[in-house]
């Protein structure tokens, strides 16, 4: 009896496997390395039989991606970008899932003094005056575009041998953040989630322009025919739901929760 049971699991398991569909989903490397994906895809899978098949770039290729119908959703965190994205077509709209914030991280003894900034231009204000090493991700991903955003309103120009953009994803600049013993800007997940810390420290927080909204943009059939807008509906029907709200809210490192669901239901 043992022996036939686990014989039809075996095979429950491979006709679920058939089952399953498959569809691409772009999104960014600092939801990736969050961990959050890990918790969510197999469910996912469970509940709508849907395998999504996840490309890892930053936001901004991740909406060039999707304008060029490589992948079936995206998942970013760039509003103006993807509000653009929409407005051009490439999606047929847009729908917020869940936020967290952006936080800058440091040398442990905060050289530059950040901690006691008022706000976050004044943070970066004292970074650019001290001369303290700074990564940029400088790769056009939404914290990327954060990052410059807040360079404007701080009216500080970012150049000069202290700035450092690596061209690289959260976790490759935190590495080399690290290395460096440099500040950084990091989505609070991917900083709780980061193993080599070393003598990094989370800073400064606080500021409401430190917000960091991410959101489902389904990529259009009407100017690619061939993506799979039945499983992208299907998906976003399920991010949406109470069981989504569950896992995301219900996601913590060291006690902490990483991210809030905000979606409209």
């Amino acid at each position: 009896m043992t022996r036939f049971l686990a014989v039809c699991c075996a095979v429950l398991t491979v006709q679920t496997a058939a089952w399953a569909e498959e569809m691409k989903m772009a999104v960014t490397t600092s939801f990736h390395n969050s961990g959050l994906a890990e918790v969510l895809l197999p469910e996912i899978k469970q509940d709508t039989g849907i395998d999504v098949q996840l490309l890892v770039v930053g936001t901004g290729q991740a909406l060039r991606l999707g304008a060029a119908g490589d992948v079936d959703a995206i998942l970013v965190h760039a509003k103006a970008a993807e509000e653009k994205f929409v407005a051009e077509g490439s999606a047929t709209h847009r729908t917020e899932i869940m936020y967290n914030d952006f936080v800058f991280i440091g040398p442990g003894a905060d050289g530059a003094g950040i901690k006691a900034a008022a706000d976050a231009a004044a943070a970066l204000r004292l970074i650019a005056g001290s001369g303290a090493p700074f990564v940029s991700r400088g790769d056009d991903s939404g914290t990327h575009k954060k990052e410059l955003s807040l360079w404007e309103a701080a009216d500080v120009a970012p150049e000069g041998d202290w700035y450092n953009a690596v061209g690289a994803g959260m976790g490759a600049a935190l590495n080399t953040a690290s290395g460096m013993n440099a500040y950084i800007l990091s989505d609070r997940a991917s900083w709780l989630n980061f193993g080599n810390k070393g003598d990094l420290a989370l800073l400064f927080a606080g500021d409401p322009v430190l917000f960091n909204q991410y959101a489902y943009l389904p990529v259009n059939p009407e100017k690619h025919p061939h993506v799979k807008a039945d499983l992208a509906a299907q998906l976003e029907a399920w991010l949406v739901s109470d069981r989504a709200q569950v896992l995301i809210d219900g996601y913590r490192l060291e006690g902490e929760q990483l991210f809030t669901f905000n979606a409209q239901k």
